[in-house]
């Protein structure tokens, strides 16, 4: 039996130029019944320079439980609505990931327009890998968080991507060389699409340098290269040191795979084999 339930829409905004909103996503908006904002104050801006009058409602991260509902139910009762964020794709680092979930669980449809997105505006400008690569969003506010996270991707050899603020931006710097070395290669894309778009390219040691020279203003995205792909004698090497140092514990053989196989990401099976070796 079909439903008579609303569509999600989710409407990416400018993530700076104003240009680069889409005549699909203006159509949109102009037809659905009501807009779900992350700042009604940013949103009724854009929507005043294009013409557009609809009813507004805050959607964020401090409200999304009990908003997430109310939207839920607008649906149901068969009006459209569109989700926006202050700029870039929804669902990206904001609540929109919610509102899609509960929809999906409740059979209710949802479309996608595609359009500006900061991450991916700075990965394909930074010159680093782009194949393999993962986002990571905004890091933890709370310090021993943040270095956690970074000490966990310390050994990941595909591109990272990082969202900052100005004024965490220095502490972010300090903590990434810590955990991946201040040699590192980092790309810092700042106030992309926007009047004073810039992108530096340099050494985690250097754009720490840099920021302490030259205090830190807009919006940025990090782009840092990953870690160096370890050889498999060395991978090889590192096992064989570890199934020694098991052994010598008097840790078991599978227990020994089972180890060696979640640290070094080798097959359980290979590890056994390893230590089948070195216990001859």
């Amino acid at each position: 039996m079909e439903n008579n339930f609303g569509k999600l829409y989710l409407c990416p905004t400018p993530i700076g130029n104003l240009g680069d909103i889409t005549e699909r996503t203006l159509k949109t908006l102009e037809s659905v019944d009501l807009i779900a904002a992350e700042d009604t104050r940013v949103s009724v801006k854009l929507l005043n320079r294009f013409g557009i009058k609809k009813p507004l409602t805050s959607y964020y991260e401090h409200n999304k439980r009990e908003k997430g509902n109310y939207l839920l139910d607008k649906l149901k009762s068969g009006e459209n609505i569109a989700v926006v964020t202050d700029a870039g794709m929804p669902g990206i680092s904001d609540p929109g990931e919610d509102i899609v979930r509960l929809c999906r669980e409740n059979g209710i449809e949802v479309e996608a327009l595609p359009g500006a997105c900061a991450f991916a505006t700075a990965l394909v400008s930074s010159g680093l890998p782009t194949g393999r690569f993962t986002f990571e969003g905004f890091l933890s506010v709370n310090k021993k968080s943040r270095r956690e996270h970074l000490e966990s991707l310390k050994d990941e050899t595909r591109t990272m991507i990082f969202y900052e603020a100005p004024h965490k931006l220095p502490y972010t710097l300090r903590d990434m060389a810590e955990a991946f070395g201040g040699g590192r290669q980092i790309v810092i894309a700042r106030e992309i699409t926007k009047k004073h778009e810039e992108y530096l390219s340099l050494t985690l040691d250097k754009a720490i340098s840099h920021f302490e020279e030259t205090p830190p203003k807009g919006e940025f995205v990090l782009i840092i290269r990953g870690a160096e792909q370890k050889s498999e004698p060395a991978v090889a090497a590192d096992a064989e040191t570890l199934i020694k140092s098991c052994m010598a514990e008097n840790i078991k053989g599978k227990s020994i795979a089972k180890i060696v196989s979640e640290t070094l990401g080798i097959p359980k099976n290979h590890a056994y084999s390893m230590y089948l070796e070195l216990n001859k």
